[in-house]
């Protein structure tokens, strides 16, 4: 395995991640749809053909 090239991917993929998640995140409270908070998200990480299970839960306070 190139370890350079893993990190650089991986890295791609968690920047693409936190970047269209923040962003959907700040479209639904900028909707109105939420307007108090605090907001409950969950992420959920799977790789096809694993077992990968990883799950993150907490909250975003809406001021």
């Amino acid at each position: 395995m190139d370890e350079q090239r893993f990190n650089m991917s991986l890295r791609k993929f968690l920047k693409q991640v936190g970047v269209t998640s923040q962003r959907e995140i700040e479209e639904l409270v900028r909707s109105g749809t939420i307007t108090n908070g605090p907001l409950k998200v969950k992420m959920v990480l799977t790789a096809e053909g694993t077992g990968l299970n990883h799950v993150v839960e907490g909250d975003i306070d809406l001021g």
